[in-house]
């Protein structure tokens, strides 16, 4: 029996509103309505909890511990330290041999003599309660030497900085140069050189759900079961069997409901890792839930970074060189297992990726530092990458006297008539529609009208900024680029499909859905290839045991990979049933089409419904007049042969005003055009743009890590780690450029990262264009009203 069509979508409107339908997501009324199954609701019978012992100093070396009070406590299993968890767990090591001049010392999931952070994990203590757990945890006694720590970038890097880590005399863990060793020839003919300094607050991913896990070792089948909020299932069950030394085989990773990631739950973390180890020792289901506090200095932290950068133009405007300097703070570790490094190569090789550059030199160092170690965060690197490049054109834009806008245009890369090549940065540009992207965010925001506004009002004293930012976005990143830095990683996209007798469809997907929508997208792309309703199409996701293999989320891989796979399962399915209608049907397979569901000739009313045909296939093959079966699940892959990445690009703008005597910052107006190929579901489209700018507006004027000069951290709550508030937003209006990508016949690119990419660069370039009357600059990001007024102040001495 057919299921019954959606409500909300009649099957008889799906054939025109399957691909670019603004169709709401249904799954997320289960969620709001709190139906939703994250990890924290799991529970397991004989299941133990963790509270762990952390390290109090930035670095510190572990003389003894004594662990029997905390065992003397009811309820209490066990009291385990890094020397005992050894014996089963190897510690992560995270150096990539592809990337030359890169070290990181070992983490052990628990520390072992020495600690490099504060935060890090040092016993676990398991009990049959979190909160006996964490009663325990208080009587475990360490006795501790405090030992020297670099906490900041500048610390870091002095010649008589103490070591971050004992087994290196230095802090330097990276040290790369993309582009021309010598761009001295651009500059020396240049009509204009400018100059800035720039430095980026350290974020980190403030998620609605905590991290998460549940790890259940089975001694007598000698397998592991893992329930873990995290996006990438299949990388975390080769991270366990090499850490604990066994078959990937024998590891199931799941992943339920995910309240948030961007890219937080990427990494592999030690304290994850212990609560697996621990379960493998003990032989009973551990669970472990980070906690509000414990994750402000246990997550990955991003964006730490100082830069310097040069820009030549000739005496019309055109780009004639760059040469810049970006210094990184990895902290303690490298997150394994992709690494700190990612964020601060790709700060410094995107800078200047949206415009012609003449010479381009880019100096890359990252820096051990006693802190929480960095990792990927929404964007990774690129939001540096575009706040530098987008300030630099403004600056140069006032050195030649020309407007900002038309100082992008005339530099503004074209690849439309070129095709795809690299850049002078080592880049892989594809199709770039940045000209259109413009003119239509002129016009959306009625660009000359702004200008001339916010003239009138400067005579009056009030100081309003217009801002742009444009951007490249790398998605869909694939094998080609983490291949050869000898990263094991899965970095193809798939879908199984299945026709169920009943005539609905069962989609299981590598891709995995923390909030973005994209399981629906899916589904509705593979509801549209058949012509029916979306709640026909099963989604099974995030699971190793009953998914086929993939990358997961991350890099904005959703549609771009995920839903080629789809589309080419989908096409493989059509054509074999095809061929046994067109049997049935007394037609040519080509003389066939979808049409409410049902396999139509072009001829005639008459044919064969999914349901019809499912049973047929199923439970009647002897039927079939070729007297062949189509396979019933069609399984197919994808990942972009000729390309290390998709690109896809666009423009934003805002509007805000500056009070220089209070330093506040009002965000009147948000304007985004983007082009992100073909787009799916433009209403899941337009809120990924919209949250993403949401983000880079918080590293803009709120978020930052703040740690004292001994690397306590010392805003890790949500009372004084400041996160944007919907009462702080403009209205974000969204458009459309769409130049669907020649790597698939979808033609999808990536859209998840493109908001927080270009935000933090548009809101930076408005606030100075804001403050230009008054000669004052902001360089160090987030720009509270402390920095604003103090730049005003500075600009006032001056004179």
């Amino acid at each position: 029996m057919l299921l019954k069509p959606c409500a909300r979508w009649p099957m008889n409107k799906l054939v025109s509103k399957a691909v670019g339908a603004p169709m709401p997501r249904e799954s997320a009324r289960l969620l709001v309505e709190g139906r939703g199954s994250y990890v924290d609701d799991i529970a397991l019978p004989g299941m133990l909890h963790i509270a762990f012992v952390r390290a109090p100093f930035a670095h510190g070396r572990i003389l003894c511990i004594e662990t029997a009070d905390a065992l003397q406590m009811p309820g209490v299993v066990a009291a385990i330290d890094g020397k005992e968890l050894a014996e089963i767990c190897a510690p992560f090591d995270t150096n990539p041999p592809g990337v030359p001049g890169h070290a990181s010392a070992p983490q052990p999931p628990l520390a072992i003599e020495e600690s490099c952070f504060q935060g890090e994990t040092v016993v676990a203590v398991v009990a049959e309660s979190r909160a006996a757990a964490e009663d325990a945890a208080e009587l475990v006694f360490v006795d501790w030497e405090e030992l020297p720590a670099a906490c900041s970038i500048a610390e870091a890097q002095s010649d008589s900085a103490a070591a971050v880590h004992s087994s290196f005399d230095n802090n330097l863990s990276l040290h790369h140069r993309f582009g021309a060793e010598d761009v001295s020839d651009a500059f020396e003919n240049a009509a204009h050189v400018v100059e800035e300094s720039f430095a980026f607050g350290r974020q980190t991913g403030v998620t609605l759900e905590p991290r998460g896990i549940i790890a259940h070792w089975d001694p007598r089948a000698e397998e592991l079961e893992v329930w873990q909020s995290h996006q990438v299932p299949w990388q975390m069950r080769e991270v366990y069997a090499a850490q604990l030394g066994l078959s990937p085989q024998s590891i199931r990773v799941v992943a339920p409901d995910v309240g948030g990631a961007f890219g937080l739950k990427l990494h592999a973390y030690a304290d994850e890792l212990a609560a697996v180890a621990v379960s493998k020792r003990l032989g009973r289901p551990i669970k472990y839930i980070v906690d509000r506090l414990e994750s402000f200095t246990s997550d990955a932290h991003a964006r730490e970074a100082k830069a310097t950068c040069r820009m030549a133009v000739d005496s019309e405007g055109h780009i004639l060189g760059i040469d810049a300097v970006v210094d990184s703070g990895f902290g303690a570790y490298a997150m394994h297992p992709r690494g700190s490094f990612g964020e601060a190569m790709q700060a410094a090789q995107m800078i200047g990726a949206p415009y012609k550059v003449g010479a381009f030199r880019a100096e890359v160092r990252g820096w051990r530092q006693n802190k929480a170690p960095s990792g990927a965060y929404r964007g990774v690197g690129q939001p540096i990458a575009c706040a530098i490049t987008e300030d630099m054109i403004d600056l140069a834009a006032r050195a030649v006297g020309i407007d900002p806008a038309e100082m992008r245009r005339i530099n503004y890369r074209s690849t439309l008539d070129e095709g795809t090549r690299a850049t002078q940065s080592g880049l892989v540009i594809e199709e770039l529609s940045l000209d259109a992207c413009l003119a239509k965010l002129m016009e959306a925001m009625d660009y000359k009208t702004l200008r001339a506004g916010q003239a009138a009002l400067r005579e009056n004293g009030i100081y309003r900024g217009i801002g742009f930012a444009s951007f490249v976005e790398l998605t869909g990143v694939g094998a080609g680029l983490y291949g050869p830095l000898g990263l094991p990683l899965a970095a193809n996209e798939s879908c199984r499909l299945t026709l169920q007798p009943d005539g609905s469809l069962t989609c299981a997907t590598s891709v995995t859905d923390q909030g973005q929508g994209t399981l629906s997208a899916l589904g509705q792309l593979i509801a549209g290839e058949f012509d029916i309703a979306p709640n026909m199409v099963r989604m099974i996701s995030g699971d190793t045991g009953r998914t086929p293999y993939g990358g997961g989320a991350w890099a904005s891989r959703g549609m771009a990979l995920g839903g080629e796979a789809a589309r080419r399962a989908c096409v493989r399915m059509r054509d074999g049933l095809f061929e046994v209608a067109a049997g049935v049907l007394q037609c040519e397979p080509s003389a066939l089409a979808f049409d409410n569901g049902e396999i139509i000739g072009l001829k005639g009313p008459s044919g064969l419904t999914l349901a019809e045909m499912g049973a047929l296939c199923h439970y009647r093959p002897y039927d079939i007049p070729t007297g062949q079966v189509p396979p019933m699940t069609i399984e197919e892959s994808f990942l972009p042969l000729n390309l290390p990445y998709i690109t896809s690009n666009g423009v934003h703008a805002v509007h805000l005003e500056v009070d220089s005597e209070l330093g506040t910052v009002e965000l009147l107006d948000y304007w985004v055009v983007d082009d992100c190929g073909t787009v799916v579901n433009p209403l899941l489209v337009d809120e990924q743009l919209r949250g993403g700018i949401v983000q880079g507006i918080g590293a803009a004027l709120y978020e930052e890590c703040v740690y004292s000069e001994d690397g306590q951290f010392t805003n890790g709550t949500l009372a004084d780690y400041v996160v944007p508030m919907a009462g702080e937003m403009p209205a974000i209006h969204v458009d459309h450029i769409t130049t669907p990508t020649r790597a698939s016949g979808l033609g999808a690119k990536g859209v998840g990262e493109a908001g927080t990419v270009g935000a933090p660069g548009a809101v930076r370039t408005a606030i100075n264009d804001a403050l230009s009357p008054l000669a004052a600059r902001v360089a160090k990001q987030p720009f509270t009203t402390r920095r604003i007024l103090e730049a005003v102040m500075a600009a006032e001495n001056l004179e």
